[in-house]
């Protein structure tokens, strides 16, 4: 071979060589995650999330993307943002907290996998075939609302004893949530005697309204519905709580944080680990159709010291023994 032949080999080779070696390198895959409220609500059960992507080696931006799409409390827009993550051809959609967000997801695709995390039955809500056979594109975690609210009532009620005229909020654009907390509820409250009043809210200045018609009808506690929109203005309801003097019920661990008097509900971060996990799993490969459904059956009953202090409730030494967590 002459040396100008040689030459021209070697430079034709040398831009061959890198474009091969670059097609032989794996896309990073591409996790499609919505959710109808907004990062700044979830800060602490997306570290979860992300934590379980990381037992299932999984880590963000170093060899999985995540492509974020909230609804910022507007349900009707989870259609069109489902319907942009398939668009966009992601590997797999996480669909979280609610069933809103999973029905969406749903709706928009039969092909890709989908992971939720809901409170009510998958199977009655139609996004599987049966818990131990999902069937479809979907799997996912089921944490409880509805099995626990009762419980939730008692220790509100044990915590006042001497309460009788209750309320319950609720919001009414969420109509699954809604339907199955005004079905639940007012049964547990006439159980143990209770008078309950239903108050609905969806915006923040009627949450406003709500506080100030709980004051002028001398409300003695308050039951808030396990809703998303209402775990996002935590803040708001523990200044309320502050304000009027109210003792409230929560579901969730973020609003006692923020200063709520009690929580009992699943533990929520860790079934957002969960979903960490098995979207992990799908990325490498599971099929939904074969991963049945896990139930979350990890509860936690929380309360928070100095907003009984300052409501004036002493904590009874049998409830003391229930708590699992006293938030300072």
């Amino acid at each position: 071979m002459r040396r100008r032949q040689f030459i021209t080999f070697l430079g034709g080779a040398a831009a061959v060589w890198p474009l091969a070696a670059h097609g032989q390198q794996p896309s990073m895959p591409v996790i499609g995650f919505l959710n109808v409220t907004s990062p700044e609500a979830n800060a602490g059960r997306m570290r979860a999330f992300r934590q379980g992507l990381k037992d299932a080696r999984y880590v963000e931006s170093e060899n999985v993307a995540i492509e974020y799409r909230w609804a910022d409390n507007q349900i009707d827009r989870l259609p069109a943002l489902a319907a942009d993550l398939v668009r966009r051809n992601v590997a797999v959609i996480v669909a979280t907290t609610a069933s809103p967000p999973a029905l969406a997801a749903k709706a928009a695709t039969t092909t890709i996998p989908i992971v939720f995390l809901v409170g009510e039955d998958p199977v009655r809500l139609g996004l599987v075939d049966n818990l131990a056979r999902p069937g479809g594109n979907l799997t996912g975690i089921n944490f409880f609302n509805a099995e626990v609210v009762a419980k939730r009532l008692e220790l509100l009620h044990a915590l006042v004893p001497k309460a009788v005229r209750f309320a319950m909020l609720v919001n009414p654009e969420n109509v699954p949530i809604a339907a199955r907390t005004l079905r639940e509820v007012p049964e547990a409250a006439r159980a143990i005697g209770l008078q309950l009043r239903i108050l609905n809210a969806s915006t923040k200045d009627e949450i406003e309204a709500a506080f100030v018609t709980l004051a002028g009808d001398r409300i003695e506690a308050l039951f808030v519905a396990p809703d998303p929109f209402f775990i996002s203005q935590r803040d708001q309801f523990a200044t309320l709580t502050a304000r009027y003097r109210i003792p409230v019920a929560y579901s969730t661990r973020e609003d006692v944080e923020a200063g709520g008097l009690m929580s009992y509900g699943t533990d929520i971060r860790e079934a957002y680990r969960q979903v960490g996990v098995f979207t992990g799993r799908i990325l490498k490969g599971a099929k939904p159709a074969d991963m049945p459904v896990l139930q979350s059956t990890k509860f936690e009953f929380l309360i928070n010291a100095q907003t009984a202090k300052a409501l004036g409730i002493e904590v009874p030494n049998s409830i003391q023994l229930l708590v699992d967590e006293v938030i300072e």
